[in-house]
């Protein structure tokens, strides 16, 4: 396995960047450690399974991760670090080789804290609800880049995306959440969701909290029944609606718990 230095370049065969063979984890990092590492570790080494990669190490991956803030000066504040995995090299075409060098690379950049409720727009682009990368962190995140793309041109922060058949589930980065009469909603894996480390951190805390979840196949306008949306991700933890598309939101006690848990 080949570890990069912050500043390096990856070869221009490199699979990751010809054909988007790969992972990637983004962690925060809070001005003194990673608190969830081993959680996005763990998602990196469960992805490469399902894409038929070699296992990487550990120790390296966890050295590269904790050494990137410093790097790049952050140290001693809020950051967001990246922890990239390629296929390695390759030759013409699709094949892999026989056995693949995974390179490895983890860079770090500032990540203020989101203060601000989000504004929702409803994506065109869909997720592949029938594809293993709609579940996982894959060098191709093309889909997501259309449907920020489409939240910018609307105006708003963030798009809402849906899968083939219509059923809610994501944000272009970050997972999707939703309160009707007390009670916590979330799209289910199976529609093409990614399984957050925040997202499962939020359901358990809503689990504590005796709060009733259901994880769902619906259409978006379960969102049209809502009294409160909000999204979930490593760097932005609990970050509730203002509105999506005709719909407002105001503030609502049961995001403001949640999103003190997930500080806790």
């Amino acid at each position: 396995m080949t570890a990069f230095p912050l500043d390096a370049a990856f070869p221009l065969d490199d699979r990751g960047l010809l054909l988007g063979d790969g992972l990637f984890e983004t962690m925060l990092w809070t001005g003194e450690d990673l608190p969830h590492l081993d959680a996005h570790l763990a998602r990196m080494a469960a992805g490469c399974e399902t894409l038929g990669l070699p296992a990487f190490d550990l120790v390296q991956a966890r050295a590269l991760c904790l050494a990137a803030p410093g790097e790049a000066g952050l140290a001693e504040i809020r950051a967001a670090v990246r922890l990239t995995l390629t296929a390695g090299s390759g030759g013409r075409g699709l094949d892999r080789p026989a056995a693949p060098v995974l390179r490895l690379a983890a860079r770090a950049a500032a990540a203020p804290p989101a203060t601000t409720p989000v504004d929702l727009v409803l994506a065109k682009t869909r997720r592949n609800e029938g594809s293993p990368a709609a579940r996982l962190k894959t060098l191709s995140y093309l889909d997501n880049v259309l449907a920020r793309a489409e939240a910018r041109a609307a105006g708003a922060d963030e798009a809402v995306m849906r899968n083939n058949h219509g059923d809610l589930t994501c944000a272009a980065a970050a997972n999707l959440f939703w309160i009707i009469e007390g009670r916590l909603f979330t799209p289910a894996l199976h529609c093409g969701v990614l399984n957050g480390i925040a997202r499962g951190r939020v359901l358990e805390a809503a689990r504590t909290l005796d709060v009733e979840v259901h994880e769902v196949a619906t259409g978006a306008e379960a969102l049209d029944e809502a009294e409160a949306v909000f999204l979930t991700n490593s760097l932005i933890g609990v970050r509730p609606a203002r509105r999506f598309e005709g719909e407002t939101f105001g503030p609502h006690a049961l995001i403001e718990r949640l999103g003190q848990a997930l500080t806790a």
